[in-house]
């Protein structure tokens, strides 16, 4: 399996333990609330829960009232069809969720991930941000060790996407540094309404107010 299409059946059994959806339901959650995946089309995501359904981490059932079903067959239109997670999917999801190794702190990866820390243990979500935040640490470092060697031998225009470079990902670094303290401090500051939020291990999340500041996006390009 290809990282990518790991990420994407690892988000989309996230939204289906959610709810159940149909394709379409499923192709806008992703494109809307996951913007990582703004450019998937249904010619991967339909190959993605054929597999999930074949794994029988997903079941298909009939996504219409009996009466449109028959006037979808009628027509000749093939009825909708709804994907719900089986008991052996949301199994499986919970155990993608424990995972704390170095692929939960790449760009594509950290971003699917943070996006269903409210369904994660809080241990579990220290150890990812963390694991993120060392790694834009290292990354950091090397890109400051690049460009004091080389910023005599380059235009205007190179240094200054250079900089832009370190200075989203040192964004990034203190957005993490924010998200870590807040996690360690075990409350939720959520702006919208201020209430604490308990995911499945009945545990509060703790983000940060920004004050009306703009959250660095994990999957944005300049920070690879």
């Amino acid at each position: 399996m290809s990282r990518r299409s790991g990420i994407l059946e690892f988000a989309v059994l996230g939204l289906l333990r959610e709810a159940p959806m149909h394709g379409y339901e499923l192709r806008k959650r992703l494109n809307t609330s996951l913007g990582i995946f703004r450019a998937f089309s249904y010619g991967t995501l339909y190959p993605c829960l054929k597999t999930l359904v074949a794994s029988g981490w997903l079941i298909e059932e009939p996504g219409s009232a009996p009466e449109e079903a028959l006037a979808s067959s009628l027509a000749g239109r093939r009825a909708k069809i709804v994907y719900r997670l089986t008991p052996e999917g949301k199994e499986h999801f919970e155990e993608l969720l424990s995972h704390t190794g170095p692929d939960a702190w790449e760009d594509e990866h950290f971003a699917a991930r943070f996006a269903f820390f409210g369904q994660t243990e809080r241990e579990v979500r220290m150890r990812v941000l963390e694991g993120r935040r060392s790694r834009l640490e290292e990354r950091l470092e090397k890109m400051r060790a690049s460009l004091a060697r080389t910023r005599e031998r380059l235009d205007d225009y190179t240094l200054e996407l250079q900089r832009h470079g370190m200075e989203s990902v040192e964004r990034e670094v203190r957005w993490l540094n924010e998200l870590i303290e807040s996690e360690r401090a075990g409350r939720d500051q959520r702006p919208d309404t201020g209430a604490p939020h308990d995911n499945d291990s009945g545990e509060t999340g703790g983000l940060p107010r920004h004050g009306g500041s703009t959250r660095p996006d994990p999957s944005d390009d300049t920070t690879k």
